[in-house]
């Protein structure tokens, strides 16, 4: 791949990256067949689908860098890779970072939330120190054999610490050599004009002012508001957006069940087949509750 082609070149430019949520070889050969050149392979969708488990940390990096290579020797797609917490502490994030980008990773995402992880979206979160963090970032950084291999740097602070606090992390994790931030879970537009707003006054890097977003997580908070989301979000410098959930089908059929679609939401025409926007369905299904309870009692031990 030359660096014309690269994804660090490719985020320079409008328009904004779309990049459809897979989970094996067969949904990220539908979404390349599709027309899209980069792909979001996620850890959640990775334990619901191969594990049949919640998204609290089960997923080790082996099943992932396994899911990774086979992904990879079908699609020439820019894969970014969500690698959790690294796994570990920083040591574990060198040896993450190896073997996802031998496996073939684009960009890889690391994310500030202590073990055992949860999903973004769940309760009962808990975060590493920012310094810590900014450790995990420069070991990304520095272990990386090609510059072209971007690092995502996560904060799930907004539910923690609060929206400014999140905003505070993200600056330090740029700072760090994170390549994109992500602002995990804001719950509007509004916070989502703000985290631009935020991050632009410090964010600017060798992509310009990117910043990870994903749609259905506001439209979960915002019934109606996608409209005016993706048109601030398209108005934005170099955004990367994906969309959050696994592609089961591209094709006008799925009109037939409107409560799984999200109809065409960049005006592109494709249609997509998302996890519900109501996320206790899957809380429910893969016994979420339960793991609640032990993850409680062996606290309280």
């Amino acid at each position: 791949m030359t660096e014309a082609d690269s994804l660090r070149s490719r985020l320079s430019r409008k328009p904004i990256v779309v990049a459809p949520g897979v989970y094996d070889p067969f949904t990220a050969l539908i979404a390349s067949r599709a027309g899209f050149t980069a792909l979001y392979v996620s850890g959640a969708a990775i334990a619901y689908t191969k594990l049949g488990r919640p998204d609290i940390g089960l997923v080790t990096m082996t099943e992932v860098t396994d899911t990774l290579a086979l992904i990879r020797d079908r699609v020439d797609s820019h894969l970014i890779v969500d690698a959790d917490t690294g796994y570990g502490n920083a040591l574990n994030v060198v040896r993450t970072v190896r073997e996802f980008e031998r496996a073939g990773a684009t960009a890889i995402q690391l994310e500030d939330q202590d073990f055992p992880k949860r999903c973004g979206h769940l309760d009962g979160k808990a975060l590493i120190p920012a310094p810590e963090m900014c450790g995990k970032i420069r070991a990304a950084a520095d272990t990386r054999r090609s510059r072209e291999t971007l690092i995502i740097a996560r904060t799930d602070a907004v539910a923690v610490e609060g929206f400014e606090a999140a905003i505070e992390r993200a600056a330090m994790y740029r700072e760090a050599g994170a390549d994109m931030l992500f602002v995990e879970a804001p719950r509007s537009s509004g916070d989502l004009t703000r985290m631009g707003e935020g991050i632009t006054a410090f964010a600017q890097n060798a992509l310009g002012d990117v910043v990870f977003v994903q749609l259905p997580e506001l439209q979960a908070y915002e019934k109606g508001a996608e409209a005016a989301t993706v048109e601030s979000v398209k108005a934005a410098s170099g955004v990367y957006m994906p969309l959050d959930g696994e592609v089961l089908a591209v094709n006008p059929a799925l009109e037939d069940a409107p409560e799984l679609v999200n109809e065409d939401p960049l005006g592109e025409g494709w249609f997509f087949r998302f996890q519900p926007s109501d996320a206790s369905a899957v809380a429910r299904l893969l016994d979420q509750d339960a793991y609640d309870r032990l993850i409680k009692a062996q606290a309280e031990a």
